[in-house]
């Protein structure tokens, strides 16, 4: 009986926290179809604002070269496609890099001999996730502000931005794939030797296999990392580049313009593709990885 009084409380909960999540994406998604100029009162349904969206801006176009590359030669070039072409490019390519020197970090911090080193190493990763994205950023454009005294072209744009993300994106992804080593049954890499395979071998048929759902779990985390950060990436931008992120927040100064709510809309549809299809392949790399321990076993 105590049992069911607590799970009723906790999907209570977890209801509670959904809608205290969910309700302002939808309530901003709701305005995105307002036939007015605020969000003061809803005046009517209209696409009005997707229409100016996709005109007022360059960065609609490669946006729908993505998903609509049939449909390219309808938008005009604007400055706020551009921008979130800059915006996804930058997520796509920092959660790349981010990914693969991740991975094999996890597994060098895995493979430590050493306890206390392993254990250093893993602090030591922690620390941009504790710390606060302000100091974090500051730091890098410190460090970045150096580098420009010391060479003379080195300035602050698209790739000190780039290194900022995977720099921050890296931890993410260690912490994604280290639980699957620690999961991974080590007979497997010792059989494999016994079976004569050298090092590459073991990792590209044994290993990397194996990780695949904590690697593109962690290539996920990354990307979204990436995509809506505003502090690190605030301190760090310069040379005309600028993201999603801080492009918002430099026009709500000016006033909210439910063009943002258009986009921001576009956005989260985009994001809840990635979900579902991060939940789709998931769902499939799992019974594979279940039949090749049962494989195993027998």
């Amino acid at each position: 009986m105590m049992q069911q009084t607590r799970s009723k409380w906790a999907e209570l909960y977890l209801i509670l926290v959904f809608i205290f999540l969910y309700l302002p994406i939808f309530y901003l998604v709701w305005y995105s179809f307002n036939a007015g100029d605020t969000m003061n009162s809803f005046t009517g349904f209209s696409l009005r604002h997707f229409s100016e969206l996709f005109s007022d801006t360059r960065l609609v176009i490669i946006l729908l070269n993505t998903f609509l590359l049939a449909f390219l030669s309808v938008f005009s070039d604007t400055r706020l496609v551009i921008i979130l072409l800059n915006t996804f490019l930058l997520a796509f390519l920092s959660a790349l890099i981010a990914t693969v020197i991740g991975t094999f970090g996890a597994l060098f911090i895995y493979y430590l001999r050493k306890r206390r080193h392993r254990n250093t190493l893993l602090s030591l990763n922690n620390i941009l996730i504790v710390s606060p994205d302000v100091t974090i950023g500051a730091s890098f454009l410190i460090l970045f502000i150096t580098l420009g005294s010391i060479f003379s072209g080195f300035s602050l744009g698209f790739w000190t931005v780039l290194l900022a993300h995977v720099s921050f994106s890296i931890p993410i992804v260690v912490l994604m794939i280290l639980p699957k080593l620690q999961e991974m049954n080590d007979s497997m890499i010792t059989a494999g030797y016994d079976l004569g395979a050298n090092n590459r071998q073991i990792l590209k048929d044994i290993i990397l296999p194996y990780l695949s759902p904590g690697i593109i779990a962690g290539y996920f985390m990354a990307f979204t990392y990436s995509l809506d950060d505003f502090a690190v990436t605030f301190f760090v931008t310069g040379n005309g580049f600028t993201t999603l992120s801080v492009e918002i927040y430099s026009r709500a100064r000016r006033g909210v313009s439910l063009e943002i709510n258009a986009l921001s809309t576009l956005v989260f549809l985009f994001a809840l593709v990635l979900v579902v299809g991060y939940y789709y392949i998931s769902k499939d790399n799992q019974p594979r990885s279940k039949k090749k321990k049962r494989g195993l076993l027998r």
